[in-house]
């Protein structure tokens, strides 16, 4: 029984025993797992004092009062050296290091002192020494209050001293530059406001308290020269001239130095914003200057040569037009030089276009005016005061074939004695007058026998009209007076007869009156015209005499052509009604053709023909052919030429007294369709 609770109690101690080992087991594994977190955390601590320290170029040290030791902290942040005094002064100047001492001696018997420090490091040959910014704080104290340890924060300011420096030695030179500009320079900082003006500035605005102006928060929006310029959204670099109303600044409160003419003031500036590297605007630079002399003088300068410019354009134009008369008006200018004995020809003031001598100039006029030239020249030879004018003829031809007239007028110009020097004058080409005069007499003696044929056939036209007319008035008294019942058939007879005759004469010279008026119309269509040329020749050779051979050639099957059908068979009817008038034996011919875009139309007669002293007057509605008056109103033919010219063609007739006579009727038309006959004659 013993034995076995030995065993039991044996067998629980064991039991314990593993479980405190695994308990200790457990723990030890939790320890160091917490030793490593802590461990890890320290290194992570440590590392980022080490980046602070060298990205702010930092350095940690503390001084233990009790034992007067400085303890430096390495640049890694994970070890520490400790220096004596004196070697830690080593690192310092000498100066500057005596007053860092005073200043923690101050801060551990808790004197209130500035912490802050600037001291200078040791300097090695050849180099110049480091600044450093210390800023020192009471890092521990004792159980009693009393400090017990400093800490000092070591900053490199070496660099930034000197750009300090740089930035003071920029502004310096800025000032001097801003401040010595001949221009007025201005800058306004990023909000507007006016931060700095140079002397030249203040000069030109009358500006007398400069700093007074500076604080009285002055903005660009109140600056009449630049504000409109100004676009704080989107700046840039802008060059203005302004032009001012000088009363209008004043009563701004601006007051001008300087020209000022006219109520106005020219500003000339250049606007130049200052931008940083993000793109943001820190001020506005604006520097200008008063160029209102300058603009003065160079608008004077500008009327100067405006005006020089203007008469100079003014001769210019004087000499052009001059020129462009000549020209147009085929006017040369002359001048004879006696002394030389020659003449100048031009059409241009600026340079002479031909120079002849008397010689030629005898040669150059037509034979019958040789001796008119050659008192002429003499007359100027003697250098007479007095005025010529001469038209002549030259031996010459112009680009119409004609001879070449000229008139010359010249005075005398006299030199300073009173001397005659030399002629001047005009040559004109009065070619074209003396042919228009000519003309105009050939023209009014053709007006003056239109007119007196006029005269003729409305005195004959008056008669004819009369005579028909009594003839019908005096057969119709007849009805009325004692007659004989069987001459009642012939008084009916000669009353149609001279009614019929009237009336024809009446409505050619109506159909000529509405020709001449424009009244007459074309209706263009398609026609055959194959299909009517042998009834419309028919008709026109109705009243043909019985001996007399009518011939119709009609050579097409198909003609197929736009014409005015109507007007071409009123053409057609009279022009064979005038050749069965003429031919009273022999043979009329009627034919066509079409040829080139024209209809032509062909009446030929083997009659007495024209007589050639009226051949060229066939076509005058006032000189009327007898020969067609015992049968017709004799005003076929005007008419039909009328008609035909009225289409864009003509007629022309051919005659011989006494061989017959041929008319040839030209009408322009448009063929769509054109057929030949095989047997191209055909005989009535």
């Amino acid at each position: 029984m013993n034995i076995q609770y030995v065993d039991y109690i044996l067998i629980g101690v064991v039991i314990v025993m593993v479980i405190a080992i695994a308990v200790m087991l457990f723990y030890n594994r939790l320890w160091v797992s917490r030793e490593k977190k802590a461990d890890a955390a320290s290194k992570n601590q440590i590392n980022r004092l080490a980046l602070i320290l060298q990205t702010g170029k930092l350095r940690l040290w503390t001084f233990n009062i009790n034992k007067l030791r400085y303890y430096s902290l390495s640049e890694s942040g994970d070890q520490t050296q400790e220096y004596q005094p004196i070697d830690f002064a080593q690192f310092f100047n000498r100066d500057d290091f005596e007053d860092l001492r005073k200043i923690i001696f101050d801060m551990s018997d808790d004197k209130p002192v500035d912490s802050t420090i600037r001291i200078r490091g040791a300097a090695k040959p050849g180099e110049e020494s480091r600044q450093y910014e210390v800023m020192l704080s009471v890092a521990e104290r004792d159980s009693k209050g009393h400090v017990k340890m400093l800490l000092g924060v070591q900053r490199d300011i070496t660099d930034m001293l000197k750009r300090e420096q740089e930035v003071n030695q920029l502004l310096m030179r800025y000032h001097t530059v801003f401040n010595s500009a001949l221009a007025d320079m201005l800058y306004y900082d990023k909000d507007g406001r006016l931060s700095n003006i140079n002397d030249k500035a203040c000069n030109s605005f009358n500006i007398d308290d400069r700093r007074g102006l500076l604080l009285s928060d002055l903005r660009i929006e109140d600056n009449p020269i630049v504000f409109d310029s100004i676009n704080f959204h989107n700046p840039d670099d802008i060059h203005t001239t302004a032009i001012l109303n000088v009363s209008e600044l004043e009563k701004q409160g601006y007051h001008l130095n300087g020209a000022v003419h006219n109520n106005t003031f020219y500003y000339e500036s250049s606007i130049n914003p200052v931008i940083n590297l993000e793109g943001q605007m820190e001020g506005i630079y604006v520097s200008g200057r008063n160029v209102t002399d300058m603009v003065e003088s160079f608008h004077r300068q500008q009327e100067g040569v405006e005006q020089l410019r203007v008469v100079n354009d003014n001769i210019q134009n004087y000499i052009h037009n001059i020129n462009y008369a000549l020209r147009v008006s085929d006017v040369r200018l002359v001048s004879y030089y006696p002394d030389s004995y020659t003449f100048e020809i031009t059409n241009n003031v600026n340079q002479t276009q031909l120079r002849l001598s008397q010689v030629r100039c005898i040669r150059l006029a037509s034979p019958r005016f040789r001796k008119d030239v050659s008192i002429l020249l003499n007359h100027l030879d003697h250098r007479n005061d007095k005025a010529v004018e001469l038209s002549i003829e030259i031996i010459l031809n112009d680009q119409k074939g004609r001879p070449i007239w000229l008139m010359f007028n010249m005075i005398p110009v006299h030199d300073a004695n009173g001397q005659v020097k030399r002629y001047f004058g005009m040559c004109r080409n009065i070619t074209d007058m003396v042919e228009t005069e000519r003309r105009l007499a050939v023209e009014t003696k053709k007006a003056q026998e239109t007119e007196n044929l006029k005269q003729t056939f409305l005195t004959n036209m008056s008669y004819e009209i009369r005579t028909p007319l009594n003839t019908v008035v005096g057969f119709a008294e007849l009805f009325e007076a004692e007659h004989d019942p069987a001459d009642e058939p012939v008084f009916a007879e000669e009353i149609k007869k001279n009614s019929n005759q009237l009336l024809s004469l009446v409505n050619d010279i109506l159909f000529l009156s509405r020709l001449d008026a424009k009244m007459i119309e074309s209706n263009y269509c398609e026609t055959d015209f194959a299909l009517f040329f042998d009834s419309l020749c028919q008709l026109g050779l109705s009243n043909v005499n019985p001996e007399v051979k009518t011939i119709i050639e009609n050579n097409y099957d198909h003609l197929l052509v736009n014409i005015d059908l109507e007007n071409v068979s009123n053409m057609i009817q009279r022009a064979c009604f005038v050749a069965s008038t003429l031919t009273q034996k022999g043979t009329i011919r009627c034919k066509y053709e079409y040829w080139h875009g024209e209809l032509i139309l062909v009446i030929e007669d083997t009659g007495i023909g024209i007589e050639t002293d009226r051949a060229s007057n066939i076509f005058n509605r006032f000189d009327r052919n007898p020969q067609l008056e015992e049968s017709s109103t004799g005003l076929d033919l005007p008419i039909i030429q009328a008609l035909a010219r009225m289409m864009g063609g003509d007629i022309e007739v051919q005659s011989e007294l006494g061989k017959g006579a041929t008319a040839r009727v030209t009408i322009p038309c448009e063929a769509t369709l054109v057929e030949k006959k095989r047997q191209e004659n055909s005989e009535k």
